[in-house]
């Protein structure tokens, strides 16, 4: 879901926090995903009128401008001296063309729609991660995986009507999205300002090769809009950031479901989408299952050696 890419998925890690300072992280946590979801309106909207090269050429250059002093600060070789480049690459290819599937979605989709789909990508991620990073998942989460893939199908409500190419490409995006939370995991070492940097280029650099076919020119207004977008954007990314300081990832991961909240009422606000109830009850599932798998990663991580670098037994 364009910034998708921040929302937190990890299972619990760290000191534990004071009660004062975690509340604090919920709180900025919550506010940063309300910014995420008045992203991904400005972004339904403009995409209405602009091709989805055009928004994302704009917001990423305007995104990149206000993280060049990060970068500037931290000096232009953990840009280039990155590990394991050909990860790096993928991760790219990846975000690019999940923050496109996101757009292309949105016009004609509810938001809610899409997000649902989109908060169904840490099932993914948890039903891959045996296969792909060597982790193990105990039965209990094997069977939070398959409901959570029941509530995509009960989301879905197969059938010629709702099987339209927006609603499969959204599927298609979540999937890139759970792939590059994968590739995330095992690019931990590398810094978030390098890994925001590539992610803002990739998209960029996809966005100023298509912007040209569609290219309409913006008026002033919808150019100030078509900016906002990368200011609040990053102000969600360094809320989210600032979250993950002061709280574990295990207390403020669950938040990120609020972004469902958002979709809706401002999805029905905004755009008058009614929300299907075959949409709400899969979303309930998959809110569920989500959060199911997140608490047994949390105790699977509890139940790990301090000295274990492995992946813990699944539970």
């Amino acid at each position: 879901m364009t910034e998708a890419s921040a929302i937190v998925v990890a299972s619990a890690g760290g000191p534990a926090r004071g009660q004062g300072t975690a509340r604090l992280g919920i709180i900025i946590m919550l506010v940063g995903m309300l910014l995420f979801s008045l992203n991904d309106v400005m972004g339904k909207w403009l995409v209405a009128t602009y091709s989805v090269g055009q928004v994302l050429l704009i917001r990423s250059a305007v995104a990149m401008i206000i993280l060049l002093p990060f970068l500037w600060r931290g000096g232009i070789r953990p840009l280039i001296a990155v590990e394991r480049p050909g990860m790096q690459a993928l991760r790219v290819l990846l975000s690019s063309a999940e923050v496109y599937c996101f757009y292309f979605a949105v016009i004609t989709l509810p938001l809610a729609d899409v997000m649902t789909y989109w908060l169904a990508a840490p099932i993914y991620v948890a039903a891959m991660s045996p296969f792909l990073l060597g982790e193990r998942v105990g039965w209990r989460r094997w069977l939070a995986i398959l409901i959570g893939f029941c509530g995509v199908v009960i989301a879905l409500e197969p059938s010629a009507a709702t099987l339209t190419a927006p609603a499969l490409i959204s599927i298609l995006g979540s999937f890139c999205f759970a792939f590059m939370m994968l590739s995330g995991r095992a690019l931990r070492g590398t810094p978030d300002a390098t890994l925001v940097f590539w992610q803002l280029a990739g998209a960029g650099l996809f966005g100023l090769v298509t912007a040209p076919f569609g290219w309409v020119t913006p008026s002033a207004f919808d150019l100030a809009l078509l900016g906002l977008l990368g200011v609040v954007a990053m102000a969600a990314h360094v809320c989210v950031n600032r979250a993950l300081k002061l709280a574990d990832a295990a207390t403020v991961a669950p938040f990120q479901y609020s972004l469902l909240f958002w979709a809706v009422i401002l999805g029905f606000v905004v755009f008058g989408d009614a929300p299907r109830p075959a949409m709400l009850a899969g979303a309930v599932v998959i809110v569920v299952a989500g959060l199911f798998i997140l608490f047994r990663e949390r105790r699977a991580a509890g139940k790990a050696p301090a000295a274990e670098t492995r992946t813990p037994k699944g539970v």
